[in-house]
Formats: structure tokens, C-alpha cells, sequence
């Protein structure tokens, strides 16, 4: 008899639990397929809207190059962008160079990257605060934004939560597998984005405040079942975690070294940081000030709510932002787009805010959060140009030549020496049904650049060609006048324009001798 009675005790404080029936299998339900999904969803709609831009076309330029020539472009700009350029060269050769083809890989990276978030809410707050979180970050016009680039934004984006999820499991649980797994995560992310690695600021204030428990840095206690393996003294996680950063540290260096030596060509058109910059930050990541904005406000206010287990992701926004600001106050760094990575943790930070509220109202926040990013959901599959005002229409521009071009036509760039990339984007366009590029005495491959070199006497290489399509930035009236120096004057000189075509942020025009 007092068996049974013990066992129907039993019974009843489960059901009082509510740890029996439908409500137990949806406690189990695992969190993180539903952001990632959603993201794809949502960032795999039009993918292929918005032309490739600029930033893109420098992508396709260097993945569809081989790998001696990817070498050869790395030694002389770009060098910390190149083993995504490699990455992006053995997709390319399996999958394509198409728009779609290109895209992919980040629109993967981002749905993995909001199922991380939706995980590493759950092992800082609950299930509830991990689900909202990654579906706010899915329904972010950023998300979308950078996860419909062929650049590594996305990529880096998904290793900074990857490398973060990893490391609170390597501290509640130590071993060295978790370790290892956390300097893999790590390693990528520097070779993936250098200045990504400002995260390890966020890093190392959580594992000095995990020197004896967890706890200690707001983390939650490893179970109770677990072997504590590699645990050990008040210095051991450091000591772990700063071995960790060694495979990371040999193989970013180089980069690193490559990198400062580039800076004068790579960034020499940004600007210094301005005390302004940091508010507008939030509007720029998430690419909607009215978004971006709400961002901020859920995230202070989870903050708040979690109280010490905000440490991690409160680091993991404000570290990165504020050093990359100071930099950016004595060298040119400056770009808000360099800080996507840190959007997940400010997500996160928002999913707890709206787990203290009842699931259907945390879900309608996220529902008006989408809404209110539609608009620039819209715009930004118009174009990936800033301001969406100012799109460039490359594919326009090759459709008139495609359209109009007979057998022998030349064609001429100007400027040439553009982050525009004028001949990179009727070159994807057109591919080998592109008019002669004349002027080229050695192209973007052969110098290991992004720019081709052209004969310093444009007359006598312009002498054999009877019709000229010149393509210049801008919307110009008169495009010839538009051409400075010698090449211009060659093509004043020996052709008259027969008719010219506006395109958005650029002008095409047909000259005869």
C-alpha cells in the first residue's frame, strides 16, 4: 500500500509540474529550427533582384580567377578578404557564377547563424528568450541585406555566434574536444574578417569572470551529471582559452601584416570615425533606422532583465563597437558594415527582453518588427547600392551594347581606376560577347588586381577601331567631355558620338570615326 501510494504522489507532482503530455513534448521541441528557417525564408526571397554590386563584382572577379592568379591578387590588395576569395573560387567551380550561385553561401550562413542565436539564448536565458531572439534577427532588413551579399559578412556573422556558443559550452563543460572546437571556430573567423576578432575582447572578460564557476560570468552551471574534465584551479579556463587563440594567432598574423601594408588602397575611401557615427551605427547594421532603433530599445531592456548572464552578449555588442570606433578615430576604418557580426548578440539580448512577456506578444513584437523593415526589405532588393537612390545599373548598360554592338567594336572605361568597377560589371554581364577592351595592355588577372592597365598612348591603341562604346560614370550629357587626359583627347580627337544611352549611376554612348 505504501508503494502505491508513493507511486500516485508521484504522479500527481509530475502532473502539477505539467511534465506529462503535449505540454512536456513542446518544452522538448528543439528552438533553433525555427529562426533558420524563417531566415531562409526570408532572406531567400529575391535573391537575385538587386543586380551584383560593386563590392560583388570584385568577389566574382577574384573567384572565377585561378588559384596562382588568387595568390597574386592577395599579395597586392584585398589580402585579408583572400581565403574567402579562395572559398568563394572552389564554390564557384562546383556551383556557378551566377547571382543566385554567388548569393547562396551567405543566405546558408545567416539561417545557421539565427539557428545559433535562438541556441545560445536558450542556454543563457530559456527556450522562449533563444526563439525570439532568432526570429527577430531572421525578420531584420540587415539580415537579409548581408545575407544577399557575395561577401563575407554572413559568413563571419555565423562563426562569431558559432565561436561564441562554443565557448560557453567549453566553460561550463571543460575538455579538450570543446576547446579545440572553440580555436577551429576562432581561426576561421580571423580568416574570414579580421576585424571580427575584436569579439575576443567580449571573449575575454567572460572567461576572467569563469575563472572558478560559470556562474561567475553569469554562465549556466554545467549538469550535474557532467565530467568535469580539464576543470581544475582558478586559472585553468584562461590558461585553456588563451591556448585556444594560438592556431588563430599563427594564421591570421600573416593576414594581419598583409593587411596594414594594404591599408593606403583598400580603405582610402573611408573616412575617419566622427562622434556622430556610433548612433547612427544601430540604423546602418540593420539597415533601417526605425528597426534598428527598436533593436537597441529591446535589447537594454533585456539586458536589464537578465541582469549578470547579459555579460556575455552585452560584452559581445559594446566591445567590438567601441574598439573599432577608437581605431577608427586615428586610421580609416570606419564601416558599419565591418559590425554586423555583433547584430546576433544585440538580437539575442532582445529575445530576452521579449521572453518576459507571454509567447503570442513576443511573436507580435516580431511580427511589427518585420513589418516595419519592410519598406527597406523592398528597397534593398532593388539594389544593394547606398544610398538606395544612387544604384549603378551595370546590367543595363551591357543590355544596350548586347543590343546595339556589331563585329570589331571597341569598348573604353572611365574612369578606370574606380571602385565602380565599370568594366568588371559589363564583363559579367556580357561575358565573351563584350566588345575589345583596346586600351588594356595587362588585365586584372595578369597584374593580380582588381584594375587592368592601359596603354599610355590612347590614340595609337584606339587607331584600328571604327565604332567605340564608351562607358563613364554618371549621368552625362556630353560623355566624351566627361574622359580627362590623353583618353579623352584621343577620343575627341578621332570620333564624334553617334548616340548616347542614360543608365542609372552611369552613361553608355556609341562613338564613330
Amino acid at each position: 500500500m505504501g508503494r502505491l501510494s508513493e507511486k500516485w504522489r508521484s504522479r500527481g507532482a509530475g502532473a502539477e509540474r505539467g511534465d506529462q503530455g503535449p505540454a512536456r513534448t513542446a518544452r522538448s521541441l528543439p528552438v533553433w529550427p525555427w529562426p533558420a528557417l524563417l531566415t531562409l525564408l526570408v532572406t531567400g526571397a529575391g535573391l537575385d533582384s538587386a543586380q551584383l554590386w560593386r563590392d560583388e563584382l570584385a568577389t566574382w572577379s577574384a573567384a572565377t580567377r585561378s588559384v596562382g592568379d588568387l595568390v597574386r591578387l592577395t599579395g597586392t590588395i584585398d589580402a585579408a578578404t583572400g581565403p574567402y576569395y579562395l572559398l568563394m573560387h572552389g564554390w564557384v567551380t562546383v556551383f556557378g557564377d551566377s547571382v543566385t550561385a554567388l548569393r547562396l553561401p551567405a543566405v546558408l550562413a545567416m539561417a545557421a547563424a539565427a539557428g545559433l542565436v535562438a541556441l545560445l539564448g536558450q542556454r543563457l536565458g530559456d527556450a522562449r528568450a533563444g526563439l525570439l531572439g532568432g526570429l527577430l534577427f531572421a525578420v531584420l532588413p540587415g539580415t537579409s541585406r548581408y545575407g544577399q551579399e557575395a561577401r563575407p559578412y554572413a559568413l563571419a556573422t555565423f562563426l562569431a555566434v558559432l565561436a561564441t556558443l562554443l565557448l560557453v559550452e567549453a566553460l561550463r563543460r571543460p575538455g579538450w574536444a570543446r576547446w579545440a572546437g572553440y580555436a577551429a571556430a576562432v581561426a576561421a573567423l580571423g580568416l574570414t574578417h579580421l576585424i571580427a576578432l575584436t569579439l575576443l575582447a567580449a571573449h575575454a572578460v567572460v572567461v576572467l569572470a569563469a575563472r572558478r564557476t560559470p556562474e561567475g560570468a553569469g554562465l549556466p552551471a554545467a549538469a550535474a551529471t557532467a565530467e568535469p574534465v580539464g576543470g581544475g584551479g582558478s586559472w585553468r579556463r584562461p590558461l585553456c582559452w588563451l591556448l585556444a587563440l594560438v592556431p588563430a594567432a599563427l594564421l591570421v598574423t600573416p593576414l594581419v601584416l598583409a593587411a596594414a601594408r594594404q591599408r593606403s588602397r583598400q580603405l582610402d575611401w573611408v573616412d575617419a570615425a566622427r562622434p556622430e557615427d556610433l548612433p547612427a551605427l544601430a540604423g546602418g547594421v540593420a539597415q533601417s533606422g526605425v528597426v534598428g532603433g527598436l533593436l537597441v530599445g529591446l535589447a537594454a531592456l533585456g539586458a536589464a532583465r537578465l541582469g549578470r548572464r547579459a555579460l556575455l552578449p552585452g560584452c559581445a555588442v559594446l566591445l567590438p563597437v567601441l574598439l573599432v570606433f577608437a581605431a577608427g578615430l586615428a586610421v580609416p576604418l570606419w564601416v558599419p558594415r565591418y559590425l554586423v557580426f555583433v547584430v546576433p548578440f544585440a538580437g539575442l539580448l532582445a529575445g530576452a527582453a521579449l521572453a518576459g512577456v507571454r509567447l503570442p506578444a513576443g511573436l507580435a513584437v516580431v511580427a511589427l518588427a518585420g513589418l516595419l523593415g519592410l519598406p527597406d526589405q523592398a528597397a534593398l532588393r532593388r539594389t544593394h547600392e547606398w544610398p538606395r537612390s544612387a544604384p549603378v545599373d551595370y546590367r543595363g548598360a551591357a543590355g544596350v551594347v548586347a543590343a546595339h554592338q556589331r563585329p570589331g567594336d571597341a569598348v573604353v572605361y572611365s574612369p578606370r581606376e574606380s571602385w565602380l568597377f565599370l568594366d568588371l560589371g559589363l564583363a559579367y554581364h556580357l561575358g565573351d560577347r563584350r566588345p575589345d577592351d583596346v586600351l588594356v595592355t595587362r588585365d586584372q588577372a595578369d597584374r593580380g588586381d582588381l584594375w587592368a592597365a592601359e596603354c599610355d598612348r590612347p590614340a595609337r591603341c584606339l587607331a584600328g577601331a571604327e565604332r567605340v562604346w564608351l562607358v563613364v560614370a554618371g549621368r552625362r550629357a556630353d560623355p566624351v567631355a566627361a574622359v580627362p587626359g590623353a583618353k579623352g583627347a584621343a577620343l575627341r580627337d578621332g570620333f564624334t558620338v553617334e548616340r548616347v544611352w542614360p543608365r542609372p549611376g552611369l552613361t553608355v554612348a556609341l562613338l564613330t570615326r
